[in-house]
């Protein structure tokens, strides 16, 4: 069971994580720690094994937290919450010691799975290494892949999103056998081995397809103690 604490400043965001962990086994939340007044000496005593934080309109202070984290535990994985994963604000979060950027765009049921098998090391590429590796810039990286089937792109983006084979093929009027077919394609055109690189794939080269506000979950506000500095 990984510890794990959230840093943000929004209480929406806190919510989308909460979701996410529940979602996903492997984590216990211990605290959610307000952005604005959230102290990287604080954090660390907590003793938490990954610290999730909100980009903040990609604030300046939080690039200074994540340096500030990593010189006081070393060893402690750090993850962004961002809106731009390819942008130059990502690229100075990863410079400073996080582990990786994730999109604030990706449903609250991936995010878990993201966060999850990025501490186990089963994703351990920078948000760019997709696209530079493939020789695209950093403009153009997330340009759709040519070699997919307009069909193939469809499942992919729902499978990144967190749909099971049977939901995908319910709202694409497939079998799951077809589902399975139409996956193990994109895992050879793109050379990937599994459905969590594919996933990760659409993460960082911008494929996610918007939420459908028919799976949305309805939005709380916190209350104080839910949302505590640690």
């Amino acid at each position: 069971m990984k510890r794990l604490i959230v840093v943000a400043d929004n209480s929406l965001i806190v919510r989308a994580v909460r979701l996410g962990v529940r979602e996903s086994d492997g984590f216990e939340i211990l605290s959610y720690v307000c952005g604005r007044d959230g102290g990287a000496g604080r954090i660390v005593d907590a003793a938490p094994d990954v610290v999730l934080i909100d980009d903040m309109d990609e604030a300046d202070h939080v690039i200074d937290l994540i340096r500030d984290l990593k010189e006081l535990a070393d060893k402690l994985v750090v993850m962004v919450l961002t809106v731009r994963v390819r942008g130059a604000w990502a690229e100075r979060a990863l410079g400073a010691g996080a582990s990786g950027a994730i999109s604030k765009s990706i449903q609250p049921i991936a995010l878990g799975t993201l966060v999850r098998e990025s501490v186990k090391g089963h994703i351990v590429h920078a948000p760019t290494a997709v696209a530079l590796a493939s020789g695209k810039t950093t403009d153009d990286a997330s340009a759709e892949p040519s070699c997919l089937t307009t069909r193939e792109l469809e499942i992919l983006r729902l499978a990144a999103a967190g749909d099971t084979n049977g939901k995908i093929g319910r709202k694409l009027w497939v079998t799951e056998a077809t589902v399975k077919f139409h996956l193990r394609n994109i895992y050879r055109k793109l050379d990937l081995g599994n459905r969590t690189e594919a996933c990760h794939y659409a993460h960082v080269n911008g494929l996610l397809a918007k939420p459908e506000v028919a799976d949305s979950v309805p939005v709380q506000e916190l209350s104080a103690s839910e949302f505590s500095a640690a």
